[in-house]
Protein backbone atom coordinates (compact mmCIF):
# COMPACT_ATOMS: atom_id res chain seq x y z
CA UNK A 1 0.00 0.00 0.00
CA UNK A 2 1.65 3.11 -1.40
CA UNK A 3 -1.08 6.15 -1.34
CA UNK A 4 -3.42 7.45 1.29
CA UNK A 5 -6.32 7.55 -1.46
CA UNK A 6 -6.56 3.86 -1.31
CA UNK A 7 -8.69 2.18 1.04
CA UNK A 8 -6.46 1.68 4.84
CA UNK A 9 -7.29 -2.55 4.46
CA UNK A 10 -6.08 -3.31 8.41
CA UNK A 11 -3.32 -5.87 7.18
CA UNK A 12 -1.54 -3.90 4.70
CA UNK A 13 -1.21 -1.02 7.35
CA UNK A 14 -0.20 -3.64 9.89
CA UNK A 15 2.25 -5.24 7.39
CA UNK A 16 3.62 -1.73 6.56
CA UNK A 17 4.39 -0.95 10.41
CA UNK A 18 6.00 -4.46 11.20
CA UNK A 19 8.59 -4.16 8.62
CA UNK A 20 9.06 -0.44 9.62
CA UNK A 21 9.38 -1.37 13.62
CA UNK A 22 12.97 -1.96 13.87
CA UNK A 23 14.40 1.68 12.78
CA UNK A 24 10.80 3.14 13.92
CA UNK A 25 12.45 5.69 16.27
CA UNK A 26 15.48 6.72 14.83
CA UNK A 27 13.33 7.76 11.62
CA UNK A 28 10.97 9.19 13.51
CA UNK A 29 13.45 11.76 15.06
CA UNK A 30 15.75 12.13 11.99
CA UNK A 31 12.01 13.05 10.24
CA UNK A 32 11.00 15.39 12.46
CA UNK A 33 13.70 16.93 13.33
CA UNK A 34 13.89 15.98 16.83
CA UNK A 35 10.64 17.98 17.01
CA UNK A 36 8.63 14.72 18.32
CA UNK A 37 10.11 14.70 21.71
CA UNK A 38 8.68 18.19 22.09
CA UNK A 39 5.62 17.17 21.07
CA UNK A 40 5.37 14.21 23.30
CA UNK A 41 6.47 15.91 26.37
CA UNK A 42 3.56 18.44 25.17
CA UNK A 43 1.34 15.10 25.41
CA UNK A 44 2.28 14.30 28.42
CA UNK A 45 1.45 17.50 29.69
CA UNK A 46 -1.74 17.69 28.04
CA UNK A 47 -2.82 14.04 29.85
CA UNK A 48 -1.30 15.03 32.87
CA UNK A 49 -1.47 11.86 34.69
CA UNK A 50 -1.24 11.00 38.45
CA UNK A 51 0.55 8.16 40.22
CA UNK A 52 -2.23 5.32 40.28
CA UNK A 53 -4.13 6.65 37.32
CA UNK A 54 -4.65 4.23 34.31
CA UNK A 55 -4.01 5.49 31.13
CA UNK A 56 -4.22 4.19 27.45
CA UNK A 57 -1.32 5.05 25.09
CA UNK A 58 -3.14 3.53 21.70
CA UNK A 59 -0.73 3.72 18.32
CA UNK A 60 1.82 3.28 21.04
CA UNK A 61 4.41 1.21 18.94
CA UNK A 62 7.36 0.65 20.33
CA UNK A 63 6.47 2.56 23.87
CA UNK A 64 8.14 5.63 23.44
CA UNK A 65 5.40 7.48 23.83
CA UNK A 66 4.34 4.96 27.12
CA UNK A 67 7.24 5.29 28.88
CA UNK A 68 6.66 9.20 30.49
CA UNK A 69 3.15 8.21 31.90
CA UNK A 70 4.97 5.23 34.09
CA UNK A 71 7.78 7.30 35.18
CA UNK A 72 4.66 9.94 36.48
CA UNK A 73 3.82 6.92 38.03
CA UNK A 74 0.29 5.87 36.52
CA UNK A 75 -0.96 2.39 34.97
CA UNK A 76 0.08 2.90 31.53
CA UNK A 77 -0.80 0.18 28.74
CA UNK A 78 0.99 0.17 25.46
CA UNK A 79 -1.46 -1.04 22.77
CA UNK A 80 -0.69 -1.01 18.74
CA UNK A 81 -1.99 -3.57 16.07
CA UNK A 82 1.19 -3.70 14.75
CA UNK A 83 3.11 -6.81 16.29
CA UNK A 84 6.38 -6.81 15.04
CA UNK A 85 6.36 -3.15 16.84
CA UNK A 86 4.99 -4.67 19.85
CA UNK A 87 7.86 -7.17 20.03
CA UNK A 88 10.58 -4.30 19.43
CA UNK A 89 8.80 -2.39 22.53
CA UNK A 90 9.01 -5.53 24.56
CA UNK A 91 12.80 -5.66 23.89
CA UNK A 92 13.84 -2.37 25.15
CA UNK A 93 11.00 -1.88 27.60
CA UNK A 94 9.84 -5.55 28.90
CA UNK A 95 8.43 -3.32 32.38
CA UNK A 96 5.47 -2.24 30.05
CA UNK A 97 2.11 -4.45 29.64
CA UNK A 98 2.37 -4.19 25.53
CA UNK A 99 -1.46 -5.34 24.13
CA UNK A 100 -2.34 -6.13 20.66
CA UNK A 101 -5.47 -4.91 19.82
CA UNK A 102 -7.67 -3.49 17.13
CA UNK A 103 -8.62 0.38 17.09
CA UNK A 104 -11.64 -0.08 16.11
CA UNK A 105 -12.42 -3.01 18.41
CA UNK A 106 -10.54 -2.46 21.72
CA UNK A 107 -9.90 -5.29 24.27
CA UNK A 108 -11.10 -3.56 27.29
CA UNK A 109 -13.81 -2.97 29.18
CA UNK A 110 -16.22 -0.17 29.07
CA UNK A 111 -15.15 2.89 31.28
CA UNK A 112 -11.79 1.30 32.32
CA UNK A 113 -9.30 4.00 31.84
CA UNK A 114 -8.84 7.32 32.83
CA UNK A 115 -7.34 8.77 29.78
CA UNK A 116 -6.97 7.91 26.37
CA UNK A 117 -4.04 9.28 24.00
CA UNK A 118 -2.91 8.52 20.42
CA UNK A 119 -0.36 10.11 19.11
CA UNK A 120 0.28 9.65 15.13
CA UNK A 121 -1.80 6.98 14.49
CA UNK A 122 -5.58 8.02 14.59
CA UNK A 123 -5.32 8.45 10.96
CA UNK A 124 -3.77 5.43 10.08
CA UNK A 125 -7.29 3.18 11.81
CA UNK A 126 -9.20 1.95 8.51
CA UNK A 127 -12.67 4.27 10.42
CA UNK A 128 -11.28 6.74 12.39
CA UNK A 129 -14.58 7.75 13.84
CA UNK A 130 -15.30 4.00 14.82
CA UNK A 131 -11.92 4.30 17.23
CA UNK A 132 -12.52 7.32 18.29
CA UNK A 133 -15.86 6.07 19.55
CA UNK A 134 -13.95 3.21 21.09
CA UNK A 135 -11.59 5.28 22.72
CA UNK A 136 -14.77 6.70 24.42
CA UNK A 137 -16.56 3.65 25.36
CA UNK A 138 -12.99 2.18 27.45
CA UNK A 139 -12.75 5.91 29.42
CA UNK A 140 -14.73 6.09 32.61
CA UNK A 141 -17.17 9.39 32.24
CA UNK A 142 -15.19 12.73 33.39
CA UNK A 143 -11.86 10.94 31.51
CA UNK A 144 -9.92 12.71 29.15
CA UNK A 145 -9.05 12.29 25.88
CA UNK A 146 -5.88 13.52 24.21
CA UNK A 147 -5.02 13.36 20.60
CA UNK A 148 -2.09 14.22 19.12
CA UNK A 149 -1.84 14.14 15.22
CA UNK A 150 -0.08 15.93 12.02
CA UNK A 151 -2.28 18.85 11.02
CA UNK A 152 -2.19 22.02 8.55
CA UNK A 153 0.14 24.70 9.02
CA UNK A 154 -1.70 27.96 10.09
CA UNK A 155 0.30 30.41 8.22
CA UNK A 156 0.05 29.61 4.04
CA UNK A 157 3.67 30.54 2.77
CA UNK A 158 4.95 27.80 5.54
CA UNK A 159 2.42 25.10 4.40
CA UNK A 160 3.30 25.37 0.75
CA UNK A 161 6.74 24.64 2.09
CA UNK A 162 5.67 21.63 3.93
CA UNK A 163 3.73 20.03 1.85
CA UNK A 164 7.12 20.41 -0.25
CA UNK A 165 8.62 18.83 2.31
CA UNK A 166 6.34 15.65 2.64
CA UNK A 167 6.01 14.94 -1.18
CA UNK A 168 9.64 15.62 -2.01
CA UNK A 169 12.36 15.55 1.02
CA UNK A 170 10.83 13.14 3.21
CA UNK A 171 10.85 10.02 1.17
CA UNK A 172 14.97 10.30 0.03
CA UNK A 173 15.27 11.29 3.84
CA UNK A 174 13.36 7.78 4.69
CA UNK A 175 15.14 5.65 1.96
CA UNK A 176 18.59 6.73 4.08
CA UNK A 177 17.43 5.77 7.14
CA UNK A 178 14.07 3.52 7.46
CA UNK A 179 14.19 -0.12 7.48
CA UNK A 180 11.33 0.09 5.04
CA UNK A 181 10.96 3.74 3.05
CA UNK A 182 8.43 2.82 0.84
CA UNK A 183 6.07 2.90 4.11
CA UNK A 184 6.66 6.76 4.27
CA UNK A 185 5.64 7.44 0.75
CA UNK A 186 2.46 6.42 2.50
CA UNK A 187 2.55 8.32 6.07
CA UNK A 188 3.70 11.40 3.94
CA UNK A 189 -0.05 11.04 1.50
CA UNK A 190 -1.76 10.29 4.60
CA UNK A 191 -0.59 13.26 6.13
CA UNK A 192 -1.54 15.75 3.21
CA UNK A 193 -5.29 13.77 3.44
CA UNK A 194 -5.51 14.39 7.01
CA UNK A 195 -8.71 16.48 7.83
CA UNK A 196 -7.25 20.36 9.50
CA UNK A 197 -7.76 21.08 12.91
CA UNK A 198 -11.44 22.37 12.97
CA UNK A 199 -12.13 19.27 10.59
CA UNK A 200 -10.36 16.79 13.64
CA UNK A 201 -12.43 18.32 16.27
CA UNK A 202 -15.55 17.62 14.72
CA UNK A 203 -14.55 14.15 14.28
CA UNK A 204 -13.77 13.93 18.19
CA UNK A 205 -17.21 15.78 18.85
CA UNK A 206 -19.45 13.20 16.53
CA UNK A 207 -17.62 10.15 18.54
CA UNK A 208 -19.39 11.56 22.23
CA UNK A 209 -16.50 13.61 23.35
CA UNK A 210 -17.48 16.80 24.68
CA UNK A 211 -15.15 20.42 25.81
CA UNK A 212 -12.87 19.80 22.32
CA UNK A 213 -10.24 21.83 22.24
CA UNK A 214 -7.09 21.97 20.22
CA UNK A 215 -3.71 23.75 20.86
CA UNK A 216 -1.01 23.49 17.36
CA UNK A 217 2.38 22.60 17.49
CA UNK A 218 5.19 23.71 15.82
CA UNK A 219 2.76 25.96 13.51
CA UNK A 220 0.48 23.32 12.67
CA UNK A 221 2.48 20.66 11.86
CA UNK A 222 0.75 19.08 14.48
CA UNK A 223 -1.97 19.56 16.74
CA UNK A 224 -2.82 18.57 20.51
CA UNK A 225 -6.98 17.82 20.45
CA UNK A 226 -8.28 17.12 24.05
CA UNK A 227 -11.50 16.22 25.27
CA UNK A 228 -13.45 15.34 27.68
CA UNK A 229 -16.06 12.30 28.15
Amino acid sequence: MARADLDKQPTDVRRMFDAVAKRYDVTNDVLSLGQDRRWRTEVLNAVAPVPGERVLDLAAGTGTSSAPFHDRGATVVPCDFSLGMLRVGKQVRPHLPFTAGDGTRLPFADDTFDAVTISFGLRNIVDPAAGLAEMRRVTRPGGRLVVCEFSHPTWSPFRTLYVEYLMRALPPVARAVSSAPDAYVYLAESIRAWPDQAGLADLVAGAGWSDVEWKNLSGGIVALHRATA
